[in-house]
């Protein structure tokens, strides 16, 4: 069984259109969902916890349609989303209270030891959180009912280098258990190379590639060379490339390249870039 499996999902709004997007994340690992402001992933994550209306296609959760039961279904996803919607005035330990009332799997223990590690005060108001002390507060809710698959929409966004390095740690160690999986959208595509299994790249409401990391950074390299160089590469196989004074830099799939030229290891930021600089 995957963890989710999306198949055809299209949503059209006035101004952007979500368009036949097919996503498949195994149990047991990570995908990372990556693409600029506006490119679909908030969308695709409420399409997937249901909080709005599809157009087309179908979402499986753990086995079930996401609109069938969906209050069954909550209990085995953890959810960190950029805005909470708790209320100002509550505390962690409030909160608490509230969603144990909710959850049947609510494990107190579990959560104290979280909000201690991630040095998130029990007793201070949500309002007096900064955005970071928020992201960890709902990180600990998510990983405290006992979720099997974590939803994370820029769960990283807002904490500093040492802490998001933290709470990398925490979403692998999650996956050790081959019955949990995470899907995590980031603009910080370093955040996502450490730890991510399959990396999903979305532009303008399409999927451009969806695909193992390991794979893709054997698939693609980054050739340096003026442009007779380039002309000597099947054309179809630049991936993108970027002309200055001093020669051309260029993404290719490796099979394409010549033998003798020299190719470097390329990076998925370097990879999603020149690929949305290729589509426009």
């Amino acid at each position: 069984m995957n963890a989710l499996e999306i198949r055809d999902l299209c949503k059209s709004y006035k101004e952007f259109e979500l368009s036949h997007l097919d996503l498949t994340l195994p149990m047991g690992c990570i995908m990372g969902l990556v693409g600029e402001n506006g490119a679909g992933k908030s969308t695709t994550i409420k399409l997937i916890l249901n909080a709005i209306k599809r157009d087309n296609g179908t979402i499986s959760i753990l086995g079930r349609d996401n609109r069938e039961n969906f209050e069954l279904t909550k209990e085995d996803i953890g959810v960190v989303l950029d805005e909470s919607g708790y209320a100002d005035c509550l505390t962690a330990k409030q909160i608490e209270q509230m969603l144990k009332n909710i959850y049947r799997n609510w494990d107190s223990q579990l959560f104290h030891a979280y909000l201690q590690k991630l040095k998130v005060p029990s007793d201070k108001q949500y309002k007096e959180l900064s955005k970071g002390m928020k992201m960890k507060l709902c990180i600990a809710v998510a990983l405290s009912h006992q979720a099997k698959l974590l939803i994370l929409d820029e769960a990283t966004s807002g904490l500093d280098p040492v802490v998001r390095d933290e709470v990398l740690d925490i979403f692998s160690e999650f996956t050790r258990d081959e019955n949990h999986a995470v899907l995590i959208s980031s603009h910080i595509v370093s955040d996502l190379e450490k730890i991510c299994d399959y990396i999903a790249f979305m532009h303008n409401g399409k999927l451009m590639l969806c695909e193992e990391k390991d794979l893709l950074k054997a698939q693609y390299g980054i050739v340096r060379c003026d442009e007779a160089g380039l002309d000597a590469i099947d054309k179809l196989a630049v991936i993108g490339k970027k002309s200055s004074p001093y020669g051309v830099e260029a993404i290719v799939h490796r099979e394409a390249i010549p033998a003798g030229m020299d190719v470097s290891p390329v990076d998925l930021e370097q990879l999603f870039i020149f690929m949305v600089k290729g589509e426009q």
